[in-house]
């Protein structure tokens, strides 16, 4: 196995490939569920903006999105135990990338019909955007390293029109530099957010370039299991890394799995109910 700096172990191969069975037979092993643990938080926020901000269909940004996991869960209300299923069992392993593409198009349509969110993905794989992009999953695709350029015109143009920007693990390996690059894409008008971190890497940096640009942020109660520890060489340098930052992982990492925390960010005099009703609401 290849560990990262953070001392987790390197599944970069899972997101290039040209559709999403490597990825989802890989990560079931690992009881991979943030997506899923996420899904009703967005959800929630999705909807009080729409109500809110009198917007009829939000325009969602998931920054990391990899083969559109947010945007499937929520554009069809799928699982992520049925997406697992749908990838890894059955005849999914001898299908061509064509024929899983079709039965995708087909479940999006049967499933999206009275579904009222648009989504667009950014990430720096661009097969796993052509994926999701092709089974509509995602309605528009950002192809982009933020963290190395800035945006072209027309990403500046996608990211101007989206409402809300959510994320699940990718911060950390994303930084301030890219969250300030997609804020400044707006102008005067600035997205609410909601970004799954895991608790190795410190949200400040972040929190304090949101706060510059006019927003409040709120780390919701509790903690939200990212997946298991694919080794305990892995476990032990998170363990370490953890401690490096200062992070008490007693009856939680050293349980096993991975966990992250909810940031919610919206700016300041936004109309509605406050950000922490909208974090410790059922």
């Amino acid at each position: 196995m290849r560990f990262d700096a953070t001392g987790k172990v390197s599944l970069d191969h899972i997101y290039t490939q040209p559709d999403p069975r490597a990825y989802f037979s890989t990560l079931r092993k690992l009881d991979y569920c943030i997506p899923q643990l996420a899904k009703p938080y967005f959800a929630k926020l999705i909807q009080e903006y729409r109500e809110s901000q009198r917007v009829p269909t939000p325009h969602v940004l998931d920054i990391g999105c990899s083969y559109g996991i947010n945007a499937a869960l929520l554009k069809c209300d799928v699982t992520m135990d049925e997406l697992y299923e749908r990838y890894c069992d059955g005849d999914a392993g001898t299908r061509t990338r064509s024929a899983l593409l079709t039965r995708d198009r087909e479940f999006v349509q049967a499933r999206h019909r009275f579904q009222r969110t648009r989504f667009t993905g950014l990430d720096t794989s661009q097969q796993a955007l052509s994926y999701a992009l092709s089974a509509g999953f995602l309605d528009g695709a950002v192809h982009g390293d933020l963290e190395e350029h800035e945006p072209t015109e027309s990403q500046r143009e996608e990211f101007a029109a989206t409402d809300l920007v959510i994320s699940t693990g990718c911060l950390g390996y994303v930084t301030d530099r890219t969250i300030s690059r997609v804020v400044r894409a707006y102008g005067e008008r600035k997205p609410w957010m909601a970004h799954f971190v895991l608790r190795m890497f410190p949200f400040d940096p972040i929190a304090e370039t949101l706060a510059a640009a006019g927003y409040e942020t709120l780390q919701v109660e509790g903690l939200f299991k990212q997946r298991r520890f694919a080794s305990p060489e892995e476990q032990s340098l998170v363990l370490d890394t953890l401690s490096s930052v200062g992070v008490d992982a007693r009856d939680l990492e050293t349980d096993g799995w991975l966990y992250a925390q909810l940031f919610i960010s919206r700016p300041r005099g936004t109309n509605g109910r406050t950000v922490v009703d909208l974090a410790t609401a059922e």
